[in-house]
């Protein structure tokens, strides 16, 4: 009996002394190590790829945010603000009709192609879209009318951006030329020349178009 005792006493001392050690090591060292490495050599990725304005924080360039006015329309939406280039649509939210970037999930609506509901809301937003920016309906691009997967696309295409060009220069009393030029400027290129397509972040040409209208 005294022997089992032992045994067992040896036993959990054991284990405490194995947990312990391991709790060290996997939950106070390894955790440090990788955050010191992560800081080192990826600070703006680790630190979420931060966005700053005027010296403060102002988004990620990883995440699609809205501008928006005060200002609701009939089903209680936000306005779209005029005076910014505005993101692709989104169906990240509390449900899978929401294009406002309320990020209670993210993700797609997993509509289906032949979805009466998506043609429905693509053709609403063609409209939308052509209506707010004074221009054809069958000179809206593609990314304008259909979320992304993720539902938090922070880019939308050189085409897009074109197309909200005048809008955008009218707005702010800006030459359009100017407002053209900053999206060029903004403007990426295929990721190592032949990746994805040409892209242009959303956050990061208003935030430079903020500057613009300052001066």
């Amino acid at each position: 009996m005294n022997n089992s005792l032992r045994g067992t006493v040896r036993l959990l001392g054991a284990g405490l002394r194995a947990m312990l050690v391991l709790t060290l090591v996997c939950g106070v060292i390894y955790p440090l190590v990788v955050t010191g490495i992560a800081q080192t050599a990826f600070h703006d990725k680790a630190n979420g790829s931060e966005v700053k304005a005027a010296g403060r924080p102002a988004g990620s360039s990883l995440l699609g945010q809205t501008y928006t006015l005060d200002k609701k329309d009939k089903d209680g939406n936000p306005l779209p603000d005029p005076k910014y280039f505005q993101p692709r649509p989104s169906a990240a939210g509390p449900n899978t009709e929401n294009t406002q970037y309320s990020l209670t999930v993210s993700g797609a609506s997993n509509l289906a192609a032949d979805s009466k509901v998506l043609l429905a809301s693509v053709e609403q937003r063609r409209k939308d879209v052509a209506e707010f920016n004074g221009v054809s309906p069958a000179a809206v691009p593609p990314d304008a009318l259909t979320a992304s997967a993720s539902g938090v696309d922070p880019d939308i295409s050189p085409a897009y951006a074109k197309l909200q060009t005048e809008r955008v220069a009218k707005a702010n009393h800006l030459p359009e030329d100017k407002v053209a030029d900053l999206v060029a400027d903004h403007t990426e290129g295929r990721i190592a020349g032949f990746l994805g397509d040409p892209r242009v972040n959303v956050l990061e040409l208003n935030i430079a178009l903020q500057k613009l209208t300052k001066n």
